[in-house]
């Protein structure tokens, strides 16, 4: 079975390795292609990317402790 691509009702596994990495390397211009937006755009999903791989490690360390 094949990974799913898009889906309109497809949610992210924070514990996927692979969704995440789709998230971080997504591109800013799939989010915003507005020029008055793409500043505040870029920003917000620094922050979010950044935190998505946070999340990542921290979920994979606790699966490792058990």
């Amino acid at each position: 079975m094949g990974e799913t691509l898009y889906s309109s009702t497809y949610h992210p596994d924070p514990k996927s390795a692979l969704d995440v990495l789709a998230f971080v390397l997504t591109p800013v211009a799939a989010f915003s292609t507005d020029p008055d937006e793409i500043e505040a755009v870029t920003e917000i999903l620094g922050a979010a990317k950044a935190e998505a791989i946070e999340r990542w490690q921290l979920l994979r360390d606790e699966s490792r402790q058990q």
